[in-house]
């Protein structure tokens, strides 16, 4: 059997600078697509386009794949030709205070007509101090008070002349008027009325109760006259202030003829000022003037709110500097922040508000626009899924407390007017929280119907390589940085192409393609570069991989110490170097295990040592189940298959899982059975079916350089090498070091697509085809192993009717 071994050009695909169409970095003009997302772009274009009710979007995929930033910039192009939305306004509601209303305002003018009312408050309040100042408002207050003395004392001069007949005078005393008697023009006190004689009481008495009435009487015209007065003086003011406003208002609601709400707020405005006018007759605070230390009461002046306040317009939303539709990324998305909230100020030891202490959450700045939010982070905030769920659902931003919304007080507080809601949320999460919602919140499937699912790679085509350099071109600009040369793009190509392991794709997680481009230009500015080269990208990757690989070279050095015990040299029955993966989260390697079998009579199969320790998961069990059905297959057709093994990944201390070393098993088992040796410079990775056909598996170039920096430390013989699957070599993207020494022959990779292919390689071996006879020829490896159970077989029958025998014997 012909071995093949792959060429240095199979082991990593080499980005060509001069296949690049442009000559420079800073000739690309900016990136305006999502690079390789062409799926995620054409859903989240669909869901932003539907007018429908719930085609909100949820973009999945890996982190670091840049999602959120490509999402935002993508957005951003979209939206900047939409309109611009409203801007929002909320306003006192004078019938109910509780209920502020909400208004709506032009966008590019509710800043204007905040500052405008904002104005048109400072000029009333000169103004209508001026008013009632003025000298013709004091003549119409003080005729008003003239009429009422005049007929006052009129009233009460009338009233006195009828007493003074009658032996009665009118007396104002701290409790009032009183009646009392007069004789000789002396008012008697109450001791001189005792003195009198009974006949002189009798005739003052019997006058009396008809004096009283008319006092009564007199004192009832009295209080209406100064009723009629007070109301014609309100009636004066009212009038006065409505002369002084109403031109002010007028200009207003002139200006804005077709702003039904704030029409309706001007005229509430205006006919509260004129309510209660009162307020509005005192001299206006000076500011900045302390107030006087004479008045005992004076620290409470700071404390004392104008009346005008409650007057203002409250902008909550104020799109005057927005270019095009709003996209808001908010980065902390509580409940407060998303739904907005109501603030509270300490007055006397207690906790006041109003309407303008409403403050906007993110939902109403993206309102009319796009909403970007971390779906993990959503979720972790109490109420906050909620929340927006109802928002969503309802079509309307409801500003609640959450302790309403907990139940826990039952206080009075602000229901502000809710809000027309018209917004596309973008929820940015991974795929295991998307199926989870969608799984379990029924909600979750109504309102959020796009799936946008950016992928981890894209074909490595000559439009990506560009789309790549772009990507390169736009973070140097927008971060002034140093422009890369094209070796340097063509480096950062074959890293993207790395970082997948794959040489027909390149990764789309530009979030590590970023830190390298900024690593590179650390490197370049090290080395006083005007522009990054190749050899800094090299840098930048070799510096990343030595920051994180302290482990690796741990186990390496326990390897070269032999404390793990690792053979690459020399020939061994029974034993394999098998290659799996460590992954510690932010770096991933591979590293060389022992693999063992033994094989021995008896009937009990193979048997996973990692299994029976419960060390191994699932798949693992489920690889070494297969090698009996290999073998089964193969070996028993003829006989039945008696046979006991046990395969063992030797030093393992941990949880061993993954079918990438079934093959790797199976060698060490054939081996054990034939009785040939394996060599121990070759290490083996891929897994196997039951007809024997090597499957490809993961990490496979990260398990090629594992095996071969081991082989380094130990010595490079020239007959090391690693035995990979025929269908993972396009995955193969091998390092500058390892592709050199396989061109110089000291180190080999053998791609096979059967277990026969790599068994030869492994012993030296052919390893046979089943002749028409049903046998294998004579020295093959298939051969030695079908005689090995062969007499596997027959000895256990022999041995199990000897035991047959000797218990007869014992019988009898």
């Amino acid at each position: 059997m012909e071995i093949r071994e792959l060429r240095p050009e199979e082991l990593r695909r080499v980005c060509d600078p001069q296949q690049f169409s442009f000559k420079s970095t800073e000739e690309l003009t900016e990136l305006s697509e999502i690079i390789g997302q062409e799926r995620a772009t054409r859903a989240i274009d669909f869901g932003i386009e539907m007018p429908c009710q719930g085609y909100n979007i949820y973009a999945l995929g890996p982190s670091g794949s840049g999602r959120a930033t490509a999402i935002k910039e993508f957005l951003q192009r979209k939206a900047s030709s939409g309109k611009v939305p409203d801007s929002w306004a909320y306003v006192n509601n004078f019938d109910d205070p509780y209920q502020p209303r909400a208004v709506r305002l032009p966008s590019d003018e509710g800043c204007t007509i905040r500052d405008e009312m904002d104005e048109l408050l400072e000029v009333l309040r000169e103004e209508l101090f001026r008013a009632f100042e003025s000298e013709q408002y004091q003549q119409h207050y003080n005729r008003i008070g003239r009429k009422l003395d005049e007929a006052r004392t009129a009233k009460f001069q009338g009233l006195e002349a009828q007493m003074i007949e009658r032996g009665f005078a009118l007396l104002r005393t701290p409790m009032g008027l009183v009646i009392a008697p007069v004789i000789d023009g002396e008012v008697l006190s109450r001791e001189q009325y005792e003195k009198l004689a009974p006949e002189k009481k009798s005739d003052l008495e019997k006058y009396r109760p008809d004096l009283q009435a008319e006092l009564e009487k007199t004192l009832r015209e009295v209080r209406e006259l100064e009723r009629e007065a007070k109301e014609e003086l309100r009636h004066v003011d009212q009038e006065t202030a409505d002369y002084t406003i109403g031109h002010h208002f007028e200009a207003l609601r002139s200006k804005y003829p077709d702003l039904e709400g704030l029409l309706q707020f001007l005229d509430a405005v205006r006919e509260d000022i004129l309510a209660k006018v009162e307020q509005f007759k005192k001299p206006p605070a000076s500011k900045g003037k302390a107030p006087s230390d004479e008045d005992p009461f004076a620290f409470m002046a700071r404390f004392r709110r104008s009346p005008f306040e409650k007057y203002r317009i409250n902008v909550i939303v104020d799109n005057c500097d927005v270019q095009g539709a709003p996209v808001v990324e908010d980065g902390n998305p509580t409940y407060h922040n998303l739904l907005g909230r109501i603030e509270h100020r300490a007055e006397f030891g207690t906790l006041v508000t109003d309407y303008g202490a409403i403050k906007a959450g993110s939902v109403h700045r993206a309102n009319g626009g796009y909403l970007i939010i971390e779906a993990l982070d959503l979720l972790r905030s109490p109420l906050a899924w909620e929340g927006l769920k109802r928002a969503l659902r309802n079509s309307e931003i409801k500003i609640e407390e959450m302790a309403q919304q907990l139940g826990l007080i039952a206080t009075a507080s602000l229901a502000p007017e809710p809000i027309p809601l018209e917004v596309k949320v973008v929820l940015i999460g991974d795929p295991q929280t998307y199926y989870l919602l969608y799984s379990l919140d029924e909600d979750f499937q109504e309102l959020f119907k796009v799936k946008a699912d950016f992928a981890v790679d894209m074909d490595w085509t000559s439009d990506n390589l560009e789309k790549v350099a772009l990507f390169v071109h736009d973070r140097c600009q927008d971060e002034n940085l140093r422009h890369f040369d094209l070796e340097a793009v063509a480096k950062i190509v074959e890293y993207a192409s790395r970082l997948v392991e794959d040489q027909e794709k390149l990764t789309t997680r530009f979030g590590h393609l970023n830190d390298t481009v900024h690593e590179a230009n650390y490197w370049a500015s090290r080395n006083g570069h005007d522009l990054v080269t190749a050899a800094d990208v090299q840098r930048a990757i070799e510096e990343k991989v030595y920051r994180a690989n302290q482990i690796e070279v741990r186990i390496r050095e326990q390897i070269e110490k032999g404390l793990i015990m690792v053979d690459t040299e020399g020939e061994v029955v029974g034993q394999v170097n098998g290659l799996s993966i460590i992954n510690l989260g932010d770096y991933y390697f591979g590293r060389p295990s022992r693999i063992t079998a033994q094989t021995f009579m008896g009937s009990k199969g193979v048997v996973n040592i990692e299994r029976e320790a419960k060390m191994s998961g699932s798949i693992h069990d489920k690889g070494v189940m297969i090698l009996s059905g290999y073998l089964g297959g193969k070996y028993a057709q003829d006989k039945p298959m008696n046979l006991s093994a046990s395969i063992c990944f030797e030093q393992s201390y941990g949880p061993v899982d993954g079918d990438s070393a079934s093959s790797t098993e199976l060698y060490a088992l054939l081996s054990r059975l034939s009785g040939l040796p394996i060599k121990q410079g070759i290490a083996v990775t891929g897994s196997v079916n039951q007809r024997g056909e090597v499957q490809p598996v993961g990490g496979v170039t990260k398990k090629i350089e594992g095996f071969f920096d081991v082989c380094r430390i130990k010595g490079l013989a020239g007959g090391q090498g690693v035995i990979v699957p025929e269908r993972n070599v396009k995955n193969l993207m091998l390092r500058d070091d390892v592709v050199e020494a396989v061109r110089e022959g000291r180190f080999h990779v053998y791609p096979v697509s059967t277990i026969d292919e790599g068994i030869a390689i492994l012993t030296g071996r052919d390893a046979g085809e089943r002749q028409e006879d049903g046998t294998y020829p004579e020295g093959t490896v298939d051969y030695l192993v079908d005689k090995q159970l062969a007499q596997l077989a027959i000895k256990l029958k022999d041995f199990g009717k000897k035991d047959e025998e000797e218990a007869k014997e014992e019988d009898s």
